[in-house]
């Protein structure tokens, strides 16, 4: 893990918390994405960084910024920051069934505290959820009917 200081020098160490050193799993379009980068610009050893700038150094905070800019400019986007994909990972986790506490262990979070800081409700949610728990409880009138009808 590298942190850039404030006297703009960069060091490599260990994360923040335990919880921050971790395997995660990944999708195969992910995967399929991650090794194309990996052969494309990264070197060939397991130390090797996955981000680079173009002379090979790891990207400052102010360079790393230019490029998302950019990147943004050039497919049509704005007001996206990258930090914010961090939350856009929580949602889709929790959106495909995930519990609390995975998405904790997904983004290397210690607490439950520093996990709900990335989780957003939508209402389209809110409806699925809603209509989940309408058909919940029509199953279970249901089987209340079955049981009183048997006796």
């Amino acid at each position: 893990m590298t942190t850039e200081l404030k006297d703009g020098s960069v060091t490599v160490g260990p994360p923040k918390s335990a919880a921050g050193l971790r395997t995660v799993a990944l999708s195969e379009i992910v995967i399929s994405g991650l090794r194309a980068h990996l052969d494309r610009y990264a070197d060939d050893h397991g130390e090797a960084f996955v981000f680079l700038g173009v002379k090979g150094a790891m990207p400052r905070r102010s360079t790393f910024t230019r490029i998302w800019s950019r990147a943004l400019k050039d497919v049509g986007l704005s007001g996206v920051h990258f930090h914010g994909l961090r939350h856009a990972g929580n949602t889709f986790a929790l959106r495909s069934g995930a519990t609390l506490r995975e998405p904790m262990n997904r983004m290397g979070h210690s607490t439950t505290r520093a996990a709900l800081i990335y989780l957003h409700t939508e209402s389209e949610r809110d409806r699925k959820i809603a209509d989940g728990m309408g058909r919940l409880a029509e199953e279970a009138l249901k089987n209340e009917d079955q049981q009183g009808s048997d006796t």
